[in-house]
């Protein structure tokens, strides 16, 4: 029954078309993956054509078991078989379908791998002194006014900008316990962030 089933397999093109969609799919998703970023299309769309793909893998080996192409056009396998077979048909055409999308998937993998590297090797190395370029840090706010209850209002001002500012993916918000010393309101803004270690500084003041 097993070899039965094998050999209607074969008999259907099951495996070619098998073969065939997983190199034509390897093929689509090296486009995606090695040629989108460049052309600045978002991740997620690279993401749904690697699953379309997948879904689309079943799915093509089922209309392979129940159809067959023809001259005449797509047939049920069954009215395939009852069909005169025509001289001359081409039984090969997938296999050079599956040479040509095997060597461009190949040529697109190690292009990307080149680039890849070559990117890498192009930045400049950082240095010591180099500071992150995502990076603030929220001075303690000034207190203009003799109230009191102004100082506890600057506070919370600080405390609410920075419980935002950590909510930026990517982006170094120095604590504020780091900026208590700060309080004085500096006048070398420069001096601050470098001991921060940010390239953004942030003060203000209520009254």
């Amino acid at each position: 029954m097993r070899g039965t089933f094998f050999a209607e397999l074969k008999r259907r093109n099951v495996y070619k078309v098998a073969v065939t969609y997983a190199v034509v799919g390897w093929l689509i998703a090296q486009i995606a993956t090695q040629i989108f970023p460049f052309l600045e299309i978002p991740n997620w769309v690279v993401r749904l054509i690697i699953v379309l793909i997948a879904i689309g893998f079943p799915i093509a080996l089922v209309i392979a078991w129940a159809f067959e192409a023809t001259p005449e056009g797509i047939k049920r396998t069954e009215v395939a078989d009852k069909m005169p077979a025509v001289a001359g048909q081409k039984k090969h055409a997938w296999i050079y379908v599956v040479i040509v999308g095997a060597a461009i998937s190949v040529a697109l993998f190690f292009l990307g791998r080149y680039t890849a590297q070559s990117r890498e090797g192009g930045r400049p190395p950082a240095t010591a002194g180099s500071l992150p370029q995502k990076s603030i840090a929220v001075l303690p706010f000034d207190n203009l006014s003799r109230d009191p209850d102004n100082a506890f209002f600057a506070e919370g001002v600080q405390d609410e900008i920075l419980t935002r500012l950590a909510k930026v993916a990517d982006l170094k918000v120095i604590a504020r316990t780091s900026t208590q010393k700060f309080k004085s309101a500096p006048t070398d803004l420069r001096d601050v962030a470098k001991q921060l270690d940010v390239t953004n500084i942030l003060e203000g003041s209520v009254q």
